[in-house]
């Protein structure tokens, strides 16, 4: 009984797959031969976010949605659209927050422009606080000109013989002071 089943299971899947006609592709007219996308609505794709994928782009979505999105994108490019008009297409039916790249005028400008004035301020900054925090040339020379000074500060004078000889007394003192085995 089994194989009784089996081989009928077997003839109409082979009747089957000799009947089936070839599926073919629905190939937008004028366009003939391997499929090329339109590279004005491959420029608008990768200036979109998906509708359909939250944060990714248009073009690296893989919903379905997003797909005849494409397909629809690539159509009204070969209508004649360029990416601009594409992209406005595209959020006039979709809103604007699915717009990946500000605008270049109005506030989408400030997008552009502060970027890089906040970073050629944060290296400003960073250079002045340097200048600050570093010793200066002059001060390193100074100090590996031979002269022995008792602080770095300009004023000062410089030590003699018996002042040396007195601190260095002081500096035993306090050492005996904290170890008697000395």
């Amino acid at each position: 009984m089994l194989r009784k089943t089996l081989m009928v299971t077997l003839g109409l899947l082979v009747v089957g797959l000799i009947a089936a006609h070839p599926l073919e592709a629905q190939i937008p007219e004028g366009v003939e031969g391997t499929y090329i996308p339109h590279p004005e609505a491959e420029k608008a794709t990768s200036r979109l976010l998906s509708p359909f994928c939250p944060g990714l782009m248009l073009e690296q979505c893989p919903a379905q949605e997003s797909r005849i999105l494409r397909d629809s994108l690539q159509m009204l490019a070969l209508q004649g659209m360029n990416a601009r008009e594409l992209e406005e297409w595209m959020l006039a039916n979709h809103g604007e927050e699915y717009r990946a790249v500000p605008k270049s005028s109005g506030t989408g400008l400030a997008a552009w422009v502060l970027p890089p004035f906040a970073l050629l301020m944060g290296v400003g900054a960073v250079v002045l606080v340097l200048r600050r925090v570093l010793p200066s040339r002059d001060a390193e020379s100074d100090a590996t000109d031979g002269s022995s000074r008792a602080s770095d500060g300009p004023d000062d004078p410089i030590l003699t013989a018996e002042d040396e000889q007195r601190l260095r007394e002081a500096i035993r003192e306090i050492e005996l002071a904290e170890d008697p085995a000395l």
